[in-house]
């Protein structure tokens, strides 16, 4: 099968391209951008005259939930929310039931997401077995059945001398940690971020420290260990700053903040929300102004949507009750352009930190149009209008702050190995 998307305006942030060019696709892969090979006749011609074309988006950090919590979503929803989205990669995170702490559970997302036909998934493993931050899991088993890496999710590990273990093993096995910094005895009861909002709520506040404290013990362990570390959903301006410091130190550190942390701050938890309930909390306003730099200056390599679907009543709780995420596959592109919109960082900006940034920091071999690369493309109109409903949301989960507000922004196309797994179709 080989196709040609004629006359849209491409952007590759990693082959430093935007211009309005033809891109050309056969067996899969791209194989040129502007001109055609010589002899090339594509069997379907795209116009995508007025559109932006891009490499396929890529999220480090989406809870597909199956297999275990079918309730909430599948792998089947999620993936064809991911694909409606632009999404073409998504790595799943480990906190299903059972983990992904063992070579069948690996195997088991990757038949059911080969079925799916969609976006692409990659697994991430456990760091420990169940996440219980005990046992170290059998990492070298989980890199062999396909792992791109490995994390303890969201799951806070209490015992120092077995996190260095952790990162040492992962060391051995040349495998990237994911690391959600997290301070166990400082985060356990907080459901937002401590200050003068979560004060005058009511509701429980994690402080800022739990994850500068969690940064600078992690880059302690990071230095001795000699392992590659991503910090995934940074949300604190410190953090960042000892991020920068590592970095310079000649530290193998990669960072990425979640887009709800670079949407809102702490004050939008105000009528109570449920969500706005997601970990990380929402910070106050000098926190979300640094994250924004950040990624403005490169300090934070890259954006995830931290997809989190939840049923309706994982919701409809008091905010102190509710299950804490929100969904985000399905509205992430349209969001990720009102911030460009702002003028928060430019256009190639954000594409790079959705696209080139992941694809480096676990080296999957995708997120430029180069040729040569797999055929997966987003290809998106950033002035179409449309309102999220529960209805048109493909992800099973609609907790959503979008819901039923205008947005601008929508992916029509997205293909995997060049082949079209989305089509929007009005």
């Amino acid at each position: 099968m080989s196709m040609c998307l004629k006359g849209g305006r491409v952007i590759d942030p990693a082959s430093n391209l935007d211009k309005i060019a033809n891109v050309y696709i056969d067996n899969g892969s791209v194989v040129a951008i502007g001109r055609a090979p010589r002899g090339f006749k594509p069997d379907e011609i795209e116009n995508v005259r007025g559109l932006v074309v891009c490499p396929g988006l890529i999220e480090l950090s989406a809870h597909l939930r199956e297999p275990g919590f079918e309730h909430k979503g599948s792998i089947v929803s999620e993936c064809r929310a991911a694909a409606a989205g632009g999404f073409t990669t998504v790595c799943c995170t480990p906190d299903t039931q059972p983990v992904v702490d063992n070579a069948s559970v690996v195997e088991h997302i990757k038949q059911r997401a080969a079925r799916t036909r969609a976006a692409r998934v990659q697994c991430l493993g456990a760091l420990t077995r169940g996440l219980d931050g005990q046992v170290l899991a059998e990492m070298r088993a989980l890199k062999e059945s396909g792992c791109v890496a490995v994390t303890n999710a969201d799951n806070a590990i209490a015992d120092t001398s077995v996190l260095r273990q952790a990162l040492a093993y992962a060391a051995s096995c040349e495998l990237t940690v994911i690391l959600r910094p997290r301070d166990y005895w400082l985060s356990s009861e907080g459901k937002m971020h401590e200050g003068a909002v979560s004060t005058r709520l009511g509701i429980p506040g994690t402080p800022e420290a739990e994850e500068v404290i969690a940064v600078t013990r992690d880059l302690t362990l990071v230095e001795e260990t000699g392992v590659r570390a991503h910090f995934s959903r940074l949300s604190s301006r410190r953090s960042i700053a000892l991020i920068t410091r590592a970095r310079r130190a000649g530290l193998k550190v990669t960072a990425d903040v979640a887009i709800n942390n670079l949407l809102y701050i702490d004050r939008d938890v105000g009528s109570y929300d449920s969500n706005y309930h997601v970990y990380p909390p929402l910070r106050e306003k000098r926190h979300q102004s640094r994250l924004r730099t950040g990624v403005k200056k490169r300090e934070i390599d890259a954006i995830c949507g931290n997809h989190e679907p939840h049923e309706a009543d994982a919701k409809s709780t008091p905010f102190s009750l509710s299950a804490p995420g929100t969904a985000t596959f399905d509205t992430f592109l349209p969001a990720l352009l009102s911030l460009v919109e702002r003028g928060v960082f430019s256009l190639t900006t954000a594409l790079a930190a959705v696209t080139q940034a992941p694809s480096e920091i676990l080296d999957l071999g995708c997120g430029s149009l180069s040729p040569g690369l797999p055929g997966d493309i987003c290809v998106f109109d950033p002035n179409l209008e449309w309102t999220p409903t529960s209805e048109n949301l493909l992800s099973a989960g609609k907790n959503t702050p979008f819901l039923g507000q205008p947005m601008r922004g929508k992916t029509l196309m997205t293909l995997v190995d060049g082949r079209v797994v989305y089509r929007y179709n009005g």
